[in-house]
């Protein structure tokens, strides 16, 4: 199984529904919530190349996105292959 990090926030719904949908896809995942740690926001803040709004989504060290693209590559038939292999499907 690939490595996936979610960073995130409890009253996100963006969050909510990257979560609904990889538990659909019954992947495990790392959630990092960023509303408690400054720090952990600054980190993905660094890692998501500046993007600053939640969730931030990492597939293998590999930024996917937020929700929007992690969706559009599900309606694009590639996310079961991404959650399959330990690498990205491009």
């Amino acid at each position: 199984m690939p490595n996936i990090e979610i960073y995130s926030s409890p009253l996100c719904g963006y969050c909510s529904q990257a979560r609904k949908l990889l538990h659909d896809k019954k992947a495990e995942f790392l959630e990092i919530d960023i509303l408690l740690s400054p720090a952990k926001r600054e980190e993905m803040n660094l890692r998501s190349n500046g993007r600053n709004t939640v969730p931030q989504i990492f597939v293998n060290d590999v930024h996917i996105g937020g929700y929007d693209e992690l969706h559009a590559i599900d309606q694009a038939g590639k996310l079961d292959q991404l959650l399959a292999k330990d690498s990205l499907v491009s």
